[in-house]
């Protein structure tokens, strides 16, 4: 069987595993051996002489890919549709408040979840912050000013020499 897939083996996963299988078997190869043969690791290599085994072969769909959306919290489709309204707003020049999202995605969940996970949101969903504030909205300039004009930095009674005191014996 191994034999076989040898000879009709498709991609060179398929190719590897066969010879995973074959190579120890005709040619009284080790383990360590092998994997060197086939250019995998020892873990790899026993991994696929497993799932041979156990037939599977590599890259017929039956196990899922690593990555994806195994533990998503609503569907893609969900998703835009509860962010619909507020992405609506923000395109007609409106701001994007992202606690109120966080809001209305806790009550479409029934349960919280983390700011993070609202923010991972919005990024895959193609939202992203346009220009950073350059200042806060709630700042005074003039008082700024006075601060720094006023600051022990700049006063020129803040100088080392002045700070020093002379003992008097």
């Amino acid at each position: 069987m191994a034999q076989e897939m040898i000879l009709r083996a498709q991609t060179i996963d398929e190719l590897r595993q066969a010879q995973a299988v074959v190579l120890p078997l005709a040619y009284g190869l080790s383990l360590e051996q092998t994997a060197r043969v086939i250019g995998q690791s020892v873990g790899w290599t026993c991994r696929l002489r497993n799932r041979f085994l156990a037939g599977e072969t590599v890259g017929d769909g039956q196990r899922q890919r690593p990555g994806g959306r195994r533990r998503q919290n609503l569907s893609i489709e969900r998703e835009a549709e509860v962010l619909a309204p507020f992405l609506e707003r923000a395109r007609d020049g409106g701001i994007l408040v992202v606690p109120q999202i966080k809001a209305e995605l806790e009550a479409a969940l029934s349960r919280r979840m983390a700011l993070s996970s609202v923010y991972n949101l919005l990024h895959r969903h193609g939202w992203r912050k346009l220009a950073p504030d350059k200042r806060h909205p709630q700042s005074d300039p003039v008082a700024q000013e006075a601060w720094k004009k006023n600051s022990l930095k700049h006063s020129p009674e803040s100088s080392s020499k002045s700070r020093r005191r002379v003992r008097s014996s």
